[in-house]
């Protein structure tokens, strides 16, 4: 059977957390999808919360603790990606933002990208579109159409309404069609150049 594999990425800051209960119920929809369509999907997923001591330190030195670089190796090696934040202030978490500022440049180019998030009130909704998918834009990422948005009514007695669910499984199908037809992402080479030889004698 085919493999693929899908980072999910939760921006959650508490536990337990909507966003990763959103995150949770997207990487199932996906997941079945591509199960559906004959892949073996690898799910990694990574709790941004997990390495906020680890994401500043790297911002403001240039390294990586062993924990945050397989954090990141896992986005970037991931034939697709679900990003997950909550919404403070119109807009994604700092420390969400902070963990993609981490990545190597260009480690998302051509990647699929689900994005979603969660909120206290529907008007965060539109951060989505004003923000979150701008920003995987400018990553150079392939963001499928469907985004999606829980606010607290989503969550009404403890399950996902009949709404939601329809955005989490139409946003699935999305992202597993995309995974689906793009070629496996080749694992990087740890011996690989990230200059040239001039650039380096160069002190570029």
């Amino acid at each position: 059977m085919t493999r693929r594999s899908v980072a999910v990425v939760s921006g959650g800051l508490r536990v337990p957390s909507s966003t990763r209960l959103l995150a949770d119920r997207i990487a199932e929809a996906t997941g079945a999808e591509l199960a559906r369509r004959g892949f073996e999907v690898d799910l990694r997923v990574v709790e941004v919360r997990d390495h906020a001591h680890d994401v500043v330190n790297h911002l403001s030195t240039g390294y990586s603790s062993e924990p945050l670089k397989a954090a990141l190796d896992a986005v970037a090696g991931a034939d697709g990606l679900i990003a997950v934040t909550p919404i403070f202030n119109a807009s994604y978490s700092g420390l969400f933002k902070s963990f993609f500022d981490a990545l190597p440049e260009d480690a998302l180019a051509g990647r699929p990208v689900l994005i979603a998030a969660t909120g206290g009130t529907a008007r965060h909704s539109l951060a989505l579109d004003h923000t979150l998918r701008p920003m995987f834009s400018y990553l150079r990422a392939v963001v499928v159409p469907t985004a999606v948005f829980a606010a607290p009514e989503d969550w009404a007695g403890g399950t996902a309404d009949g709404t939601l669910r329809g955005r989490i499984q139409r946003a699935g199908r999305e992202l597993a069609e995309e995974v689906a037809r793009h070629e496996p992402t080749a694992p990087a080479d740890p011996f690989a150049l990230t200059a040239s030889f001039e650039q380096m004698f160069n002190g570029e």
